[in-house]
């Protein structure tokens, strides 16, 4: 059971992200063929592909809290201490939770009235909140994410340890 929670708290943003992106290009790839092909179109093809988009992105936001691939600007990293570095990043995880309980609130209170009041897509005709829910999926996700950084950042401070600063992709 152990290494069964292990490998889904490494890869479960994965294999998300990659249900969700197969689905976007098959359904783009058969939209296309059905478009030039046989001069024919669907609503539901392209609502299928902007809310597989959708959760994509929300999805990839959690995944990127996880590896601490988001955009920053980390000039003054190269110039600090390590134990400064380690506490930067704990007060920017910080500020992140709290942006996201916020926007988590916020997000849910979209669902419920979604739900209230019964709107439905145009093209699947199934209920908004299938698509609403992304929002607080991906916000659910990122808190669980920075509860996890903020216990390894503060272990790395405790220990005198050097920070987790994600994987470089270009160096």
């Amino acid at each position: 059971m152990e290494r069964f929670l292990s490998a889904l708290n490494k890869n479960a943003e994965r294999w998300a992200l990659l249900f969700f992106y197969v689905l976007l290009v098959v359904t783009m790839v058969v939209e296309v063929i059905r478009r030039e092909v046989f001069s024919y179109s669907s609503i539901w093809g392209e609502e299928i592909v902007r809310y597989a988009f959708i959760y994509l992105a929300w999805i990839g936001a959690a995944s990127a809290v996880r590896e601490r691939a988001h955009i920053r600007i980390d000039v003054i990293m190269h110039y600090v201490p390590p134990q400064v570095k380690t506490l930067i990043y704990i007060l920017g995880d910080l500020v992140m939770f709290v942006v996201a309980l916020i926007a988590l609130y916020w997000s849910f209170e979209t669902v419920l009235v979604s739900a209230e009041f019964g709107s439905v897509s145009h093209g699947l005709r199934v209920s908004m909140v299938w698509f609403l829910a992304a929002v607080p999926i991906g916000f659910t996700l990122m808190i669980f994410r920075l509860i996890q950084s903020l216990i390894r950042d503060v272990k790395a401070f405790a220990a005198g340890t050097p920070v987790y600063e994600g994987d470089k992709l270009f160096d």
